[in-house]
């Protein structure tokens, strides 16, 4: 026995005598360099610019992922396998925890399930990442691939990035963009001491290009500075709003990569040249989706070795863009085309994807929809209309074809007052933006006035309006100077009723519950200007003054008043909106739009006062409405008639 364990010491003995030789000199040796395509990898790996989250994980505005390692999905035990099977809608799971191995050589009916559902609460998608996170399974990574093409000198270096989840208009389980860079020389040895010639950045199915020395191309170093969109993960070339319609594989929608920022470096991971289908980069020949199998866009995305840029990256990137549309930095007056555009994507991009959870209830929602909008316009009286007598009762549709008629008896000066508005919106807005390009403390004085300017212009093209009726009520005629003084007179009451309503029904909608009170007084003040214009009162009685000529015949006056409101809201962007999709430039389409807007202005003038002409005949012949205090400091008093309502003045 003895012998035997000797035997087996001397053994082990020489085992590990060996073993320590042998490792002596790999101990000794230096770590092998890294080759000339990894140095160069290296040195021009994108810096990535994310909109930085304020209420992380779930909120959609921002970027809630960031661009990791596909090890995020393989071998992730929440993820399945699932297979398109023959007659089945659905696709059947095969394995839980795929890895790379498994995935190897599936062909498109193969997708990768994550947990949860795109069309659900896709904040789980959210809480799952920054588990990754917490965890260290998701390390800020892009994967440097070299390509070439036949009959094209030089090479391509690509880096695509893999993104866990696509939370934007089209919503879909994990995302792949990148940039590419080409370089005239034949090898990365030869580059390394050269520069690119021209870099492309992909964006969503196509992509904007640009020269290495281009002034848009941000640098750090030999390192591009990219900004991904966030949701959407479409890479460009600086921080603001783009607006895209789908030209040559722009995407459709706004894609946002305003601040604030942060900054993201990811680590460059050289992938093999060649599809392969061993080793740790087998996943390369999985041409199956990385998402759930979904309806259009909602499909999980292909693979970069699916992508044409992968084996055509010159040819490819010859067909793309030299720029993309950015959103401008304000408008003339009114809302802005693009921005209204930007809203109605959304809500259709909405709508649609609702409508793949559940077709008959989004079905049934928008005919509900329909019928009560059909039924808000429609259902009225329109004839007949008098002209002749302004101060008279009136139904809806009467009230709306009344100001319309108006408005063409005496369109010149009317348009005059309209064109008004550009020079004096154009001008306040112009000083805003010279006042926010100074110093710091100029920024907030410059958004207030931008803000102001709309609704003080407003408010006096309005009153101008109100004071040609008023001429036309009292003596047949009305001229546009005299409109002007008379508004002028009453400048300084016109102009502050008018904010303090604007700014007091503000400050109640921001606040969500405040919104049904916002909507009451919206509908309560309307007739501020012409309680001050019509009836001469100052401020406080003005306000009063409205408010007890719509009581007790609110709902009679919401409709006009909401028709007015949304009329010169939407009207400008809804009948331009097409022109994105045409080559015009955005500042002409917003111009056009703004100029609807201002061409509105008297019309809804002219409607609100016919309107408040109406109100004026009813409280005539109807009985006083009770006025109650609401005024929480006289308890005793509260929701209490206090008094009868003072007797509407006549102008």
């Amino acid at each position: 026995m003895w012998i035997r364990s000797r035997r087996w010491s001397t053994g082990l003995a020489l085992v590990a005598t060996a073993a320590a030789l042998l490792a002596v000199p790999a101990a000794g040796r230096a770590a092998e360099p890294p080759s000339a395509v990894q140095r160069l990898a290296a040195e021009y790996a994108p810096i990535v610019m994310v909109r930085k989250q304020e209420d992380p994980p779930c909120e959609t505005t921002a970027e809630q992922y960031e661009p990791t390692s596909v090890e995020t999905v393989l071998g992730n035990p929440g993820v399945t396998l699932d297979r398109d099977r023959p007659g089945r809608k659905r696709p059947s799971p095969v394995r839980t925890a795929p890895t790379a191995k498994e995935i190897a050589g599936l062909g498109p009916a193969s997708y990768l399930n994550l947990n949860g559902n795109p069309l659900g609460d896709t904040c789980v998608y959210a809480r799952d990442f920054a588990s990754l996170l917490r965890r260290g399974r998701a390390p800020v990574v892009t994967y440097a691939h070299i390509a070439r093409e036949p009959g094209h000198a030089g090479f391509a270096l690509q880096y695509w990035f893999f993104w866990y989840f696509n939370q934007f208009n089209d919503l879909h389980e994990s995302d792949w963009e990148g940039m590419q860079l080409t370089f005239d020389a034949d090898s990365p040895e030869v580059a390394l001491g050269e520069e690119p010639s021209e870099i492309i950045l992909f964006q969503h199915a196509g992509g904007e290009r640009a020269d290495w020395d281009d002034s848009k191309v941000e640098k750090e170093g030999r390192h591009p500075v990219v900004y991904a969109a966030a949701g959407s993960h479409a890479t460009f070339y600086t921080s603001a709003v783009y607006v895209e319609n789908g030209d040559r594989g722009s995407g459709l929608g706004c894609d946002n990569t305003a601040e604030p920022l942060r900054e993201l470096r990811p680590k460059a991971i050289l992938l093999p040249d060649r599809v392969t289908h061993r080793g740790p980069f087998a996943w390369l020949s999985y041409d199956g989706r990385w998402g759930q199998k979904g309806e259009a866009f909602n499909n999980g995305p292909a693979g970069p070795q699916t992508k044409t840029q992968w084996g055509e990256p010159f040819s490819w990137m010859a067909e793309q863009r030299d720029s993309s549309v950015r959103l401008p930095g304000g408008s003339v007056l009114g809302p802005q085309v693009a921005k209204a555009f930007c809203g109605a994507v959304a809500t259709v991009s909405g709508l649609l994807n609702a409508k793949q959870q559940s077709s008959a209830g989004t079905i049934a929602l928008l005919a509900a929809l329909t019928l009560l909008m059909g039924a808000f316009v429609g259902w009225t009286r329109w004839t007949p209309v008098d002209l002749d007598h302004l101060r008279a009762r009136r139904a809806f549709g009467q009230l709306i074809r009344a100001a319309r008629q108006l408005y063409g008896r005496h369109w010149r000066p009317m348009v005059v007052i309209a064109v008004a508005a550009i020079p004096i919106i154009g001008g306040t807005h112009y000083l805003a933006v010279r006042l926010e390009s100074g110093p710091t403390e100029g920024v907030a004085l410059g958004d207030l006035l931008d803000t102001l300017s709309r609704p003080v212009a407003t408010a006096i093209l309005t009153a101008v309006v109100i004071v040609f009726v008023r001429s036309l009520v009292e003596t047949g005629r009305a001229g546009l100077v005299d409109s002007w003084r008379g508004m002028l007179r009453r400048f300084w009451r016109v102009v502050t009723a008018q904010l303090m309503a604007t700014i007091g029904v503000t400050l109640m909608a921001i606040s969500i519950v405040g919104i049904p009170f916002a909507v009451y007084k919206l509908v309560g003040w309307a007739f501020v200007q012409q309680e001050v214009l019509l009836s001469d009162k100052p401020i406080r009685k003005a306000f009063r003054g409205s408010s007890d000529l719509v009581r007790g015949r609110w709902w009679h006056t919401v409709r006009p008043v909401l028709f007015f409101s949304l009329l010169i809201a939407v009207a400008g962007p809804a009948l331009t909106i097409a022109l994105i999709f045409t080559s015009l430039p955005l500042f002409w389409i917003n111009l056009l739009g703004s100029l609807i807007y201002a061409l509105l202005i008297p019309y809804v003038a002219l409607g609100q006062t016919l309107l408040y002409f109406d109100l004026e005949a009813r409280a005539e012949t109807e009985p006083a409405k009770p006025r109650r205090s609401w005024r929480l400091w006289r308890p005793r008093q509260f929701g209490r008639v206090v008094r009868a309502p003072e007797p509407a003045a006549t102008a």
